[in-house]
């Protein structure tokens, strides 16, 4: 009797722990599943250096232009800004499983520790929180387009996020893509000698952009001939007045209307388009180009964001 209770009480100990051992294991397994091979990503950038695990799950994109080109990736993000997202990106703004964590420039930390992510992609936007949000999760800092190297940078930041997330073939078929629209874009805009001035407008007043600035793309990477030459690339433009726009003459005028998507206000074309603005070339051949302000100032590096900028250039000639 003793001897069969001695039994059943190793059975019962062996069975308790083939139990425990196959509890571990499924949880080793699912840890794998969400890291892929737990393999250690290293980024450098402007700020420092990242290490991320392979394929992280819960990402919170803190950008526009990063959210588009996960959102081409086929990634979910677990928490972005809401506030002033671009109508083509509306589908993140109405989907309750993705947080809102702010805005471009003012985002909630205590928000962004509750989903707890795996990695945290940001902008120079959001430059003042890097510290804060660095000891919440991994972050990374795509390189900033304020440049004449445009598209070696556009391609870099892919270049990053296809080794995080182990796309590098969706990547390549975007850059691809890209480059060949360019081309194709350039033979169009370089058979003309007409000079462009690209403005950024608010509140009545203008600031003028040109080679190597934020929306160099129309005269670094495509070829557009600048009306006016040697402007400072400070991202926030050079301040001109109307009288600098009418000297100038522009063959054509790309307007950004930032009041249009920061204040939500109504372009005003009358306020725009003053007397002295009228006289240019631009004005009375009816050249003024309205640009999609959330698409040039609230993303305007990423994939979806290029092509469109691409199609909205090439219209003019």
């Amino acid at each position: 009797m003793k001897k069969n209770i001695f039994y059943i009480g190793l059975t019962s100990l062996l069975i308790i722990g083939l139990i425990q051992t196959g509890c571990t294991v499924g949880s080793q397994k699912g840890e794998t599943d969400d890291n892929t091979n737990g393999e250690k990503i290293e980024i450098t950038h402007a700020l420092g250096t990242t290490v991320v695990n392979s394929n992280p799950q819960r990402v919170v994109a803190l950008d526009f232009s990063v959210l588009e080109n996960l959102d081409y990736m086929g990634i979910k993000p677990v928490a972005i800004p809401k506030s002033s997202i671009p109508a083509h990106l509306s589908k993140f703004k109405d989907d309750q499983s993705v947080v809102d964590v702010g805005s471009l420039t003012e985002v909630n930390l205590e928000k962004i520790n509750e989903v707890q992510p795996d990695l945290i992609i940001m902008s120079q936007r959001l430059l003042d929180f890097y510290d804060q949000l660095s000891s919440i999760a991994p972050v990374l800092y795509p390189e900033t387009v304020d440049s004449d190297n445009f598209m070696a940078v556009f391609e870099k930041n892919l270049d990053n996020l296809a080794l995080i997330f182990n796309k590098k073939d969706e990547v390549e078929k975007a850059k691809s893509d890209i480059r060949k629209k360019v081309e194709e874009a350039k033979k169009i805009t370089t058979a003309s000698d007409d000079r462009a001035l690209i403005l950024l407008h608010n509140r009545g007043r203008f600031s003028a952009y040109g080679s190597g600035s934020r929306f160099g793309l129309i005269h670094d990477v495509l070829g557009v001939a600048e009306a006016a030459e040697g402007l400072s690339v400070h991202r926030h433009g050079n301040p001109v007045s109307s009288e600098f726009i009418q000297k100038a003459d522009p063959d054509i005028i790309f307007i950004i209307d930032r009041s249009r998507v920061v204040e939500n206000n109504t372009t005003n074309k009358e306020e725009i388009e003053n007397l002295l603005i009228k006289e240019t070339k631009a004005a009375k051949n009816d050249r003024i180009y309205y640009l999609n302000p959330e698409v040039w100032y609230l993303a305007g590096s990423g994939i979806t964001s290029v092509n469109i900028m691409i199609d909205e250039v090439v219209q003019a000639f």
